[in-house]
């Protein structure tokens, strides 16, 4: 579903990213994992429009998309939920919630969908107070379930477990695998808890220096020496 080819970004005067060719499949969870300062992130920004592509490509379900802003890679059913969630700490969490449906028209985007308070209970018990009054480990499902109120075909997460509680990580973990068995999505998780990659992947990616210096199936990856690759 998602074809990356030879992409290539600066900073400046650095190579930021070194011809990062990769590709998701639906069903999949395919992890991408690396030291900090990599590149995951920029990579990850490159996906979705919020910085240009110096040379590469980027197709979506077999159509280009490396010229498309941000908002119409939502529309074509792409959603991100970045490191650090930037969830809107002054809304409600329904109100975070009710953003995510805003690629849908009239009607459709005026109540949270079921399915996400289904995933993430309790987001449904706290559904009127103010996002910036949840825990981190809420924010992070507050995050995530605001991205699937879209409805995306391809789910991208950049490290959803930083500073979070191992309770809630578990939660998300069973969340993933579920969205992943329901055969509809691709899910691009970038993270550097190995432990939580290898429990989730279907197919994994190392980067260093801006570049994949591995890839392979996620039941290979402790036979194939990944921990090694990307433990400090």
């Amino acid at each position: 579903m998602l074809k990356v080819q030879k992409l290539h970004q600066f900073y400046g005067g650095s190579h930021i990213l070194r011809g990062v060719s990769f590709e998701v499949n639906v069903g999949e969870v395919t992890c991408l994992l690396g030291r900090n300062g990599v590149g995951k992130t920029t990579l990850l920004k490159c996906l979705m429009g919020l910085l240009p592509i110096k040379e590469g490509g980027v197709s979506w379900e077999g159509h280009a998309i490396s010229t498309l802003k941000p908002h119409q890679r939502v529309h074509a059913g792409i959603a991100y939920v970045p490191q650090g969630r930037e969830i809107f700490g002054r809304l409600s969490v329904e109100e975070n919630l009710l953003m995510g449906l805003s690629r849908f028209p009239g009607s459709e985007a005026k109540e949270v969908p079921a399915f996400i308070y289904e995933l993430f209970p309790v987001l449904l018990q706290m559904k009127h107070r103010r996002g910036g009054d949840l825990s981190g480990g809420q924010q992070q499902q507050l995050a995530i379930g605001r991205a699937l109120a879209s409805r995306p075909r391809l789910l991208i997460l950049d490290e959803p477990t930083e500073g979070i509680q191992p309770s809630v990580i578990k939660e998300i973990g069973a969340v993933i695998k579920m969205l992943a068995a329901r055969g509809d999505m691709a899910i691009l998780l970038v993270e550097q808890f190995y432990d939580f990659a290898e429990e989730l992947a279907d197919q994994y990616l190392v980067m260093s220096r801006g570049e994949i210096i591995a890839q392979g199936r996620g039941e290979n990856m402790q036979t194939e020496g990944v921990r090694g690759l990307v433990t400090i």
